[in-house]
C-alpha cells in the first residue's frame, strides 16, 4: 500500500483529494489563531476576550459533528464534504468584514462548523481501504489534513505582512483570512465533480434508521445518552464563559435561557435516541451476536480523542501566543514557532495509525501513546521564560508526537466497531475531540499555561489506565475485508481499482 501511495490513482486519488480537503478546512478553522493578538490590539480586545473566542471557534463543532455524521450516513462523503467546504466562504468573510468582539463571536461560532469536516473523510477512506490498512490510511487522511493548522500558522502571517501595503502598512489579516475561504470554496465544487463515494460496483451501506445511532444494547442505550449529556455540558460551559465579566456576550437572563435551550436539545437528542432504539428497549428487537457493539467501547474511543485531538486542539490555538508572551517575540516569529507543533502532523498521526497496523495489538498501541501523551505534557508544564528556546520547541513537539499520534491510533479502530454506522459513530468520538478543546481552553481562560498543560498531562495518564483495564480489541483488526463481506470481494474491488 505505502509503495503506491503517491500513485495519485482511483483509490490513492481519491485519499489524496480527501485529506486535502480536510486540509483545507483546518485552514480555514485556524486561521484566527495566528493574528489573535494582532486582531486584540486592532479592535482593542481584553485578553480575556481573546480566549474566549479560542472556544466559540471549537463550540459548534461539538453538534455540528453529530449531524453531520448522520448526513455523511445518508447522502455520502461527496456531497457533504462538497457542501461544507462551499459553506467555509461564509465564516471566513465573516471574520474577516468583523469590527467588534460580538462580530467575532458570531463569526468563529460559525466557523466550528467547517471543523466538523474531518467526519465526512473517516468514512471516505473506510470505503476504498481494507481494515488491515486502516491505520496507516486513516492516519495519512488525519495527519496530512491537520497539517492545515500548520499552514494557517506559518503562512497565514507571511502572506499578511507581505500583502500589507494593501492595508496601509498594516498586517493584512483580513485579506489572508477571506482568501483561506474562497478557496475551500472553489475546491468544495472541484471535489463534488471529481470523487465516487464508493469504488465501482460497491454499494454505500447506509444505516436503516436516521436521527440517531441504532445501539444493540439497553446499556448501550443509557452510555449513549451520557455521553449526549457530555456534549451538552460543554456547550452550557461555553454559554456560562461568555457571560462572565470581561466578556458580557451574554446577558445572565441570556446565559439561563441558552442553557434552557440545551436542556430541550438534549431532550430532543434522547426522544429521537428512543425514537431509533424504541423495538429494543421494549423488548421486541433482539440483535444477533454479529450485529452487536458495546457503546462503552465508542465512549472509551471519545475518551481517548478528548486526551489526543482535544488537547491538540487546545494547544494549537494558544501556542501562538504563548511563545509570544512567555519569550517576548514578535508575532510572526511566534506563530512560525508555534506551528511547530502542528507541522508533525505530516508525520505523527500517520505514524500512529501504522503503529496500530503493524504492532498487531491496537488496544495496547492506544494505551502506550496515552501514557506518551501524560508524560510530555507534564514536561510542558515547567517551559518558562528562563528555558532556550529550542529546548521549549523540543518539548511541545514531543508533546505534539504523541498528541496526534494518539489521534491516528483512535481512529485506526472507530471504522471497524460499525461500518455502516462509521460517520455517527466517528461524529460522536470527533465530537468529544472538540469537548475536550472546548473545556480544557475553558481552564485555560481561567488560570493559565502551565495549568493547562498539567490539566492535559493528567488526563491522558487516567485515559491510559482506562484503555489499558477496559478497551477491548475489536473484531477483524487486521482483517483483509470488513465482517459482512467476503475477501474475495475485496480482492475484487482493489484489483478493480488497480486495472482502472
Amino acid at each position: 500500500m505505502l509503495k503506491n501511495l503517491f500513485s495519485f490513482s482511483d483509490r490513492y486519488r481519491i485519499l489524496h483529494q480527501t485529506w486535502f480537503a480536510f486540509f483545507l478546512t483546518f485552514v480555514c478553522w485556524f486561521n484566527f489563531a495566528p493574528f489573535a493578538t494582532t486582531i486584540g490590539k486592532e479592535l482593542h480586545l481584553a485578553p480575556e476576550q481573546i480566549k474566549t473566542l479560542g472556544i466559540c471557534n471549537l463550540a459548534l463543532t461539538i453538534p455540528a459533528r453529530l449531524i453531520i455524521g448522520m448526513l455523511l450516513d445518508r447522502f455520502g462523503p461527496r456531497i457533504t464534504y462538497s457542501m461544507l467546504l462551499m459553506f467555509a466562504v461564509v465564516p471566513c468573510l465573516a471574520t474577516a468584514l468583523a469590527q467588534d468582539f460580538n462580530q467575532l463571536v458570531i463569526s468563529r461560532l460559525l466557523m466550528g462548523i467547517v471543523g466538523s469536516g474531518f467526519v465526512v473523510g473517516i468514512r471516505m477512506v473506510a470505503e476504498w481501504f481494507q481494515p488491515k490498512e486502516m491505520g496507516v490510511t486513516q492516519g495519512i487522511y488525519g495527519g496530512w489534513g491537520n497539517f492545515g493548522a500548520f499552514g494557517a500558522e506559518f503562512a497565514l502571517p507571511m502572506l499578511a505582512v507581505s500583502t500589507s501595503f494593501l492595508a496601509g502598512g498594516a498586517s493584512n489579516w483580513r485579506f489572508a483570512i477571506a482568501l483561506t475561504g474562497i478557496i475551500a470554496a472553489i475546491y468544495g465544487v472541484i471535489y463534488y465533480n471529481t470523487v465516487q463515494d464508493t469504488p465501482t460496483g460497491k454499494v454505500y451501506n447506509r444505516p436503516k434508521k436516521n436521527g440517531s445511532l441504532e445501539v444493540t444494547s439497553i446499556k448501550s442505550f443509557w452510555a449513549m445518552i451520557i455521553s449526549n449529556l457530555g456534549l451538552i455540558f460543554a456547550l452550557g460551559l461555553l454559554a456560562w464563559r461568555l457571560e462572565q465579566k470581561n466578556i458580557h456576550f451574554l446577558t445572565l437572563s441570556q446565559m439561563y435561557l441558552t442553557w434552557v435551550l440545551l436542556a430541550g436539545l438534549f431532550a430532543y437528542q434522547s426522544y429521537k435516541a428512543w425514537e431509533v432504539n424504541r423495538e429494543l428497549l421494549i423488548g421486541n428487537k433482539t440483535y444477533p451476536a454479529s450485529e452487536r457493539f458495546q457503546f462503552g467501547q465508542v465512549a472509551l474511543l471519545e475518551f481517548t480523542y478528548m486526551t489526543s485531538f482535544g488537547s491538540e486542539l487546545a494547544a494549537v490555538s494558544m501556542l501562538p501566543a504563548f511563545f509570544e508572551k512567555t519569550f517576548g517575540l514578535e508575532h510572526v516569529l511566534a506563530g512560525m514557532i508555534a506551528a511547530t507543533y502542528p507541522f508533525l502532523n505530516l508525520v505523527s498521526r500517520p505514524s500512529g495509525g501504522l503503529i496500530s497496523d503493524k504492532f498487531g495489538s491496537r488496544k495496547w498501541t492506544m494505551t502506550i501513546i496515552s501514557v506518551g501523551i501524560g508524560v510530555s505534557y507534564l514536561m510542558a508544564h515547567f517551559i518558562n521564560s528562563s528555558w532556550p528556546i529550542p529546548v521549549a520547541i523540543a518539548v511541545t513537539m514531543f508533546a505534539a508526537y504523541f498528541a496526534q499520534a494518539g489521534c491516528g491510533a483512535t481512529y485506526s479502530i472507530v471504522p471497524m466497531i460499525k461500518k455502516e454506522a462509521t460517520g455517527q459513530i466517528a461524529g460522536n468520538v470527533g465530537a468529544y475531540g472538540n469537548f475536550g478543546g472546548v473545556v480544557y481552553l475553558t481552564i485555560f481562560s481561567l488560570t493559565d499555561a502551565p495549568t493547562l498543560f498539567s490539566t492535559m498531562g493528567i488526563a491522558a495518564l487516567i485515559c491510559a489506565f482506562m484503555c489499558a483495564f477496559f478497551l477491548k480489541e475489536p473484531k477483524g483488526s487486521f482483517a483483509a475485508a470488513y465482517e459482512g463481506e467476503s475477501p474475495e470481494t475485496a480482492t475484487q474491488n482493489s484489483i478493480l481499482l488497480t486495472e482502472e
